[in-house]
């Protein structure tokens, strides 16, 4: 199996990755939160909301990347406008 093969699997698993460690943060924020510090976990927020506003596009470029060849015309028109 070539490399290139290899490589939308790899970003779906660093994309698990990376929500996993988002719901984590989240659970520390809520905690940081009820002890009274709404401003760190404003700030923490914020940082989180990138992740959010991303989430979308990451999950069809990487439906894209793992479909079989030519059957992603329509879905990267759509992602593309987005």
């Amino acid at each position: 199996m070539p490399n290139s093969d290899l490589l939308p699997s790899l970003l779906f698993k660093i994309n698990q990755n990376q929500l996993a460690l988002e719901a984590a943060i989240m659970e520390l924020t809520l905690w940081v939160e009820q002890r009274g510090s709404g401003e760190v976990g404003g700030n923490v927020r914020g940082a989180l909301e990138t992740i959010s506003k991303n989430e979308e596009f990451i999950t069809m470029t990487l439906a894209m990347l793992m479909a079989p060849e030519g059957s992603t015309g329509s879905l990267l028109r759509r992602t593309l406008t987005c």
